[in-house]
């Protein structure tokens, strides 16, 4: 695999604490799709072991299609920060989904760890896409029952 098709640079991988660390470009083509993920979306790795990147964050992308929902989830021990580039999503959260709040394109989104929450989007022609990056460098996702809320 020459440099243009591996997601890391020309030097060996490893992480900061390595006599010899680099960068890692990790082009759209190279995303994995073989990830945790959620009724509703598409969740795409890009900063993962999977890709061999030894990171202690995991990066990536999320897509849900115009007038979809996820399903009622958490990430575990992960916090979890996005950045959304396009559209707009109602986040809703809380023991019964009694929080909730729109983000739209350029608007950052803190989810701490354990927080139950669910992503809808209202609109019926535009996806939304985010940037997440977690806490760790494992894809947690624990998908909880339909009726979780009631």
């Amino acid at each position: 695999m020459n440099q243009s098709d591996s997601p890391q640079g020309d030097s060996p991988q490893g992480d900061s604490s390595t006599p010899n660390p680099t960068v890692s470009v990790v082009r759209p083509q190279q995303f994995s799709p073989a990830t945790s993920q959620t009724p509703g979306s598409l969740r795409h790795a890009a900063i993962c072991t999977e890709l061999g990147i030894r990171s202690g964050l995991w990066g990536g992308t999320f897509l849900v299609e115009p007038g979809a929902r996820t399903g009622i989830h958490h990430h575990g021990s992960q916090e979890t920060v996005v950045y959304v580039l396009e559209g707009e999503a109602l986040v809703e959260w809380g023991e019964h989904g009694e929080h909730s709040a729109t983000v739209c394109a350029g608007d950052f989104l803190h989810v701490p760890a354990w927080l139950p929450h669910r992503e809808v989007n209202p609109s019926g022609d535009v996806p939304f896409r985010w940037v997440v990056i977690r806490s760790s460098s494992e894809p947690i996702v624990v998908n909880l029952p339909g009726n979780f809320w009631g």
